[in-house]
Order: C-alpha cells, then structure tokens, then sequence
C-alpha cells in the first residue's frame, strides 16, 4: 500500500554516460520534481532505470540535495528494472516517514522482500 500523498515519477530511459544521463535528468526531469515538491505532494520518490556506479555521485547529490532543499517534504530515488521490486521499495518509503534524501539501488536479481515496516 502506498500512502496518497506520495508521488512518483517514474524516469524510464537515460543516457548510459554519467555525464550525459546527468545532464538530461537535470534538464528534462528536475523541473518537474520541483515542481511536485513546491505545489502537489508531501513526498516523491524518483524511479531511475539501473545505472552502472559511475552514476552513483550525481543520482546522490540530485535527492540528497533536493532533500534538505525542499524539507519537510520527502525526496527519495530509487534505481530498479524488476516491477516487484520496486513497488516493494514504494510500499516500504510509503511506511518511512523518516527515511528521506536518499538513494536505494535495487538488486534487480530476485532480492526478495523489503524489510517489512511496522505500520
């Protein structure tokens, strides 16, 4: 179950260069983030395609920093391919209200459940 005030925008094609998938994120994605951050929700989480770990810095700076700009509002990404998984991680961050600014990569390989969050 995901709560209501939780938007996701789901990202599903960048660039396979660090530099170039950071540069059109930026441009194509970002406004729109703010956006939902200023006018529509109380918490988004960012759904990127897998990436190899040259986009890591850039993924973590983009919602560490969108985080501690648009407090109290929620900001998280996640990075996945397997639907399971990542309605998994939807459903966990929906039950996290203290969990914000951060970046989970998701095994995309059958990791199994999401640790399961009192609610």
């Amino acid at each position: 179950m995901v709560e209501a005030d939780q938007a996701v925008l789901q990202i599903d094609r960048l660039p396979a260069g660090a530099v170039s998938a950071a540069a059109e994120f930026h441009a194509e994605w970002l406004p729109g983030a703010v956006r939902r951050l200023r006018e529509e929700c109380r918490a988004l989480v960012l759904v990127l395609p897998p990436a190899t770990y040259e986009h890591n810095d850039w993924r973590r700076a983009v919602v560490r920093d969108l985080a501690r700009e648009h407090a109290p509002q929620r900001i998280n990404m996640i990075a996945g391919q397997s639907d399971a998984e990542i309605a998994a991680a939807l459903d966990y961050l929906a039950k996290a209200p203290g969990v914000t600014g951060q970046y989970l990569v998701l095994a995309c390989t059958g990791a199994g459940h999401v640790a399961d969050v009192p609610g």
